[in-house]
């Protein structure tokens, strides 16, 4: 049994046909003219208004400082609900008259007087509030992302980082098997170069296998979740959008702090660059001196590292898949990868593989 990937799985099977696109210049230029429409401003919580809208009971407009109304998305509203100070789904139930009572009252009454910002976007001319976040919302928009991809990687289809073909084999790009996309709240692509194999000696039980360079990208402009990058080695992608035999799994996250927009620049830029140029030889060679990288004294090594628990379980897991204990750094980090493959939770899984990409930059 491989281990798996099925983030880019889940994209796959949620993202209606507007949210996925056929090449990086086509996220690229959506991305944009998003970004083109949006205006961030940071304003006091006294200066926003919920307002009924009179021929709909569950309507709701907000208002701010120059007191024209606009539509509020679903993930702002949550926001909203949440700086007011009450639950989202309980104001949603509620009619929309009291709901925006309840709004009122908690933006000018139970809460002190504090900055928030917030995010418009016209879409068809029509404004509305898509984020209500801190004053010191640290945004990256997307579209800084996809043209440093774009710069990078070109289109995303005929370079060697593309949308990865279904396993193993090139396909035509539809927006049945994209890796790219983008909505109003988030965006990801899974890029891979799959022309460049890396022959890896010994992989499984003594025998030679290749792999594939592969990783994702994700963000959001309104707070849903960090950004982030991983990349990984992988064997194949089927075409539900699973990565099978995933190993080195490496992640960088950033949270939208007020640093976060630099913090892209000096970490994440650089790193996306060293990907790209990365050679299949530099690889082998960290491989290579993983598996002649030994470990004098196994327990001490895993403990340091993993709780006892998980230091007997790597140990069980790679005696188990080579039939032999653990002798070298290599041997640690395979141990690590076909231990994470009995982790139910994908969350455990990838905080486990994590660790395992540390052993291996020992010997970096």
């Amino acid at each position: 049994m491989s281990n798996i990937l099925t983030q880019a799985s889940h994209q796959w099977a949620s993202r209606p046909t507007d949210q996925r696109f056929l090449s990086l210049i086509a996220l690229n230029d959506h991305c944009v003219n998003v970004r083109r429409t949006s205006i961030g401003r940071t304003l006091s919580n006294r200066m926003l208004e919920a307002m009924p809208l009179e021929d709909d009971n569950r309507g709701l407009v907000i208002s701010g400082p120059n007191g024209v109304p606009v539509t509020v998305s679903h993930w702002a509203f949550g926001q909203l609900a949440q700086r007011a100070g009450a639950p989202a789904g309980y104001l949603r139930d509620l009619p929309a008259p009291l709901a925006a009572d309840c709004i009122n009252y908690g933006l000018r009454y139970s809460r002190d007087v504090e900055e928030i910002g917030v995010l418009l976007r016209k879409s068809d001319a029509t404004p509305h509030l898509s984020a209500v976040t801190g004053p010191n919302y640290g945004r990256i928009w997307n579209s800084t992302i996809t043209q440093a991809l774009v710069d990078r990687f070109g289109d995303g289809v005929t370079g060697e980082f593309r949308v990865p073909g279904e396993f193993g084999v090139q396909v035509e790009v539809t927006r049945d098997n994209t890796t790219l996309y983008a909505s109003d709240q988030d965006m990801f692509v899974f890029l891979a170069d799959e022309q460049n194999k890396i022959e890896i000696p010994g992989r499984r039980d003594g025998k030679p296998g290749q792999m594939s360079r592969g990783f994702f990208i994700w963000n959001s402009e309104v707070g849903s979740q960090s950004f982030g990058i991983a990349t990984f080695l992988f064997d194949y992608t089927c075409s539900n959008r699973i990565v099978w035999g995933a190993e080195q799994y490496k992640e960088i996250r950033l949270r939208h702090t007020a640093g976060a927009p630099d913090r892209w620049l000096e970490e994440i830029v650089p790193a996306l660059e060293a990907y790209r140029h990365s050679s299949t030889d530099g690889i082998v060679t960290l491989i290579e001196k993983a598996k002649e990288a030994r470990i004098d004294d196994l327990d001490s090594f895993l403990k340091k590292r993993f709780t006892n628990k998980q230091a007997t379980a790597i140990k069980a897991a790679h005696m188990s898949d080579e039939q032999r204990p653990i002798e070298t750094i290599w041997d640690a980090t395979t141990g690590v990868t076909a231990y994470a493959r009995s982790i139910q939770y994908q969350n455990e899984r990838v905080d486990l593989e994590r660790e395992g990409g540390k052993i291996l930059q020992l010997v970096a």
